[in-house]
């Protein structure tokens, strides 16, 4: 069975653009593939992180994932730092990868602006540690997003450079998985912008966390225009907030987006909103009470990711010492 990698930061507060965009595809893709499922807290450090709130969002994301359906037992759940051959292959790979390719990472530049020179060297070189992350299991897939599409293809470049460079076939050049129309979904007060953890105002998101009574509030008070639903998709045009709400619609209700203009189109939306809410309890009405048990068994969700992290280092062990005797390492 081929093997995918995917991986999610730790920094607690997972929302509505978090499962449709990533974590309901993981769950989907459980059936047809090995999956391990990564808390990169490595990748987290790359900017300042309280440590106190480090472990327990690492708990709190691990709890969403379960509560969405990923499956400990079948699939692999842990915590990056305590698989030590990451950062050990991480280093290989900085002295792999080229410092040209790392200057054309677009994140890095979004994320340093314009305090580049005091940006950490992790965030620079995150790229090469993400590269790791894949190929010390030999994943032969990794599901992506737009954000995500450049650091594969630097993954891919360094997995060729290696083999080249060594006159090996050790890894294998992972494939891009990208699941169907991709999921965006924009901020509830400015439809222009993506749903963000990072944006101040609470209305601009929907928790996984949110109960049924916070979920409905958030979407009636969701910024909206005077105007009908549009009929067709070309009515979007200079109206993200209608297009940001009917395409939520379309993914928690498994239709497209031309079901949904079908049926509400050219409808009031105060009358769609409570048909949105509705929806949107339904769905994560679930979860969000699976996902607040497992926060408060935290020896549960501890003894996950240990399982997880035994498991994850049984494959990577091996295959470190494979890539070790590949570069001439002596292994006494």
């Amino acid at each position: 069975m081929n093997r995918i990698f995917s991986g999610v930061q730790p920094t607690g507060n997972l929302h509505l653009g978090n499962y449709l965009g990533a974590i309901r595809n993981w769950v989907r893709l459980q059936d047809d593939y090995e999956c391990m499922f990564c808390l990169v807290d490595l990748h987290a450090i790359t900017v300042w992180q309280d440590p106190v709130a480090l472990r327990s969002n690492t708990r709190e994301v691990t709890a969403g994932l379960l509560a969405a359906g990923i499956d400990p037992k079948k699939h692999i759940v842990f915590n990056q730092s305590q698989v030590p051959c990451h950062a050990e292959l991480a280093w290989i790979f900085n002295c792999v990868a080229r410092l040209g390719w790392l200057n054309r990472m677009t994140q890095f530049k979004e994320k340093a602006g314009k305090n580049r020179e005091k940006a950490s060297v992790g965030l620079y070189a995150y790229p090469n540690l993400m590269a790791a992350d894949i190929l010390l299991y030999k994943a032969t897939h990794v599901p992506v997003g737009e954000d995500q599409k450049q650091h594969l293809e630097l993954v891919r470049d360094i997995a060729t450079k290696f083999n080249n460079d060594f006159g090996t076939a050790l890894f294998p050049v992972p494939e891009p998985l990208i699941l169907g129309e991709a999921t965006r979904v924009m901020s509830l007060r400015d439809g222009s912008n993506k749903m963000s953890k990072s944006d101040p105002s609470d209305l601009s998101r929907i928790n996984m966390t949110d109960d049924a009574d916070t979920i409905a509030k958030k979407i009636r008070k969701a910024k909206t225009d005077p105007e009908p639903l549009p009929t067709s998709q070309e009515g979007f045009k200079g109206r993200p907030e209608a297009a940001n709400l009917m395409g939520i619609y379309a993914a928690l209700s498994d239709t497209s987006v031309n079901d949904v203009l079908n049926k509400f189109g050219g409808g009031q939306f105060s009358t769609f909103k409570q048909k949105l809410a509705d929806l949107a309890v339904s769905v994560l009405g679930p979860i969000d009470s699976e996902m607040r048990r497992l926060t408060g068994d935290p020896a549960y969700v501890d003894s996950v990711l240990k399982d997880g992290a035994d498991r994850a280092n049984a494959i990577a062990g091996p295959i470190l010492a494979e890539i070790q005797e590949v570069v001439g390492f002596l292994r006494p």
